[in-house]
């Protein structure tokens, strides 16, 4: 006798072969998803893991002006482009590089820069989890709509005390549990 939140056992069928099989299709989807969302969960300093940025000191001549720093530096093939320099309020002098920021003391000699280098793989999966990448909202669309596919059919793939209707429904309510209370305890 079927009560009546039972699924018949052809839908049920039906329900378990749509969701392996659409399961298989969104292995690589949800593994860049995952990636993605793990490295853009840890920024650190509010970097950006999709950028490995470099940063170093070079000594030159205490004193220089801004056009002998700008010789000096070019004369140096193994520092970053040097695109322009400012004067800052605190006499020291703003590097604008090819890829990066600098300042030189001209008190110390000592100058400072980093640069940020893309890492190629990294910057592509967060292009894909933000939905910045021409043409794949409609894939994004199409896997929000399977996850929810997921949760839904995955409600209905174990029965008994094992299955929503037994333990599976205490489950299911922490799993809703845990959000609402991280953001209730966040505002």
């Amino acid at each position: 006798m079927r009560t009546k939140f039972s699924i018949s056992p052809k839908a049920l069928r039906w329900i378990r072969a749509i969701h392996r099989d659409l399961g298989f299709l969104m292995v690589g989807v949800s593994l860049i998803y995952a990636v993605s969302g793990m490295l853009l969960n840890h920024l650190q300093d509010g970097a950006d893991p999709a950028y490995a940025v470099h940063r170093r000191q070079r000594a030159f001549e205490a004193g220089l002006s801004k056009e002998q720093l700008g010789a000096a530096w070019r004369a140096q093939s193994d520092l970053p482009t040097l695109n322009r320099i400012f004067d800052a309020e605190d006499g020291c002098y703003r590097l604008m590089l090819g890829g990066g920021m600098g300042s030189y003391s001209p008190q110390s000699g000592m100058a400072g820069y980093e640069v940020s280098r893309r890492r190629a793989l990294v910057y592509w999966i967060n292009r894909l989890h933000y939905n910045k990448v021409s043409g794949w909202s409609p894939m994004a669309d199409f896997f929000a709509v399977a996850l929810i596919f997921f949760a839904l059919s995955g409600l209905l793939m174990v029965k008994g005390r094992h299955g929503l209707a037994g333990r599976g429904k205490w489950y299911v309510l922490l799993g809703v549990a845990i959000p609402i209370a991280c953001v209730l305890l966040a505002l």
